[in-house]
């Protein structure tokens, strides 16, 4: 089986035809399946741009949501519309909504967003402001102390939901693949061949999966987990584990391109 592996294409700041030409090169590939690991678009044309490579592509998109797909809306919003969107449309289905996928005999699929949880780094003293909190609700308008419990609530969701659903997946295959959408681990979090400093790291990599994932395979030695993510916008590959391995994927906006095709055994 081949999967092309798309990150951060940000649909939304494309023409039409832009998207419409992106799609073919997607198809001249000829994959089997697509791995979209988030920043699609932004929350008012998410699902008219999911239905439209979905159309254009027939192949099953498995997907998780960045940051930037809930620009100009609200997360619980988005995820209601996406999930109301993926059961109109069969081959797209939204990872944290649909478990553990079978791709293979030996391969399992799992699955979620993510977020930059503060964790890393040094929060208290970041100056740094992203268009998140003044273009998502839920991030909308708080101190930087009721800010901070909101991004370790999204670190901790997403974490929580991976401490159940890894090992059922593990039940079953000897290698998964996980797609999310921040970086796991801080060498994980590449910037310009380098790991982020700790004024962006907070925002940039979620340290309440990585736990998660290193506590999961640390206790499945002859498991192989592959991690798949985006947000950096820069690439590089970090082997935390013999057995756990991350690949951030590299993005330029209103230039999407794929990140690569992936042989899954």
């Amino acid at each position: 089986m081949q999967a092309a592996w798309l990150t951060d294409i940000h649909l939304d700041f494309l023409s039409r035809q832009g998207c419409d030409t992106f799609f073919t090169t997607i198809a001249s590939h000829n994959p089997d399946v697509v791995f979209l690991t988030g920043d699609i678009s932004v929350a008012p044309s998410l699902l008219a741009h999911l239905h439209g490579m979905s159309e254009a592509l027939h192949k099953p998109i498995y997907f998780v949501l960045g940051n930037h797909d809930f620009y100009h809306g609200s997360i619980g919003e988005v995820r209601a519309s996406v999930r109301e969107g993926c059961h109109a449309n069969l081959l797209l289905k939204y990872l944290p909504d649909a478990g553990v996928i079978p791709l293979t005999a030996s391969t399992g699929l799992v699955g979620h967003d993510g977020w930059g949880d503060s964790r890393y780094g040094n929060y208290a003293t970041s100056p740094v402001k992203l268009n998140d909190h003044v273009l998502i609700k839920e991030l909308t308008g708080l101190t930087p102390s009721k800010l901070e419990q909101q991004l370790l609530r999204l670190g901790d969701e997403a974490a929580t939901y991976l401490r159940k659903t890894l090992p059922l997946a593990f039940d079953r295959y000897r290698q998964v693949i996980l797609l999310t959408h921040v970086p796991p681990f801080r060498e994980s979090c590449w910037y310009q061949g380098q790991v982020s400093n700790n004024e962006w790291l907070p925002f940039f990599a979620c340290q309440a999966v990585g736990e998660v994932l290193r506590e999961t395979m640390e206790a499945r030695p002859h498991c192989q987990l592959t991690v798949y993510c985006g947000h950096t916008h820069n690439s590089g590959t970090a082997h935390v584990l013999p057995n756990l391995t991350i690949f951030t994927g590299a993005a330029e906006y209103g230039v999407p391109q794929v990140n690569a095709v992936i042989e899954v055994e």
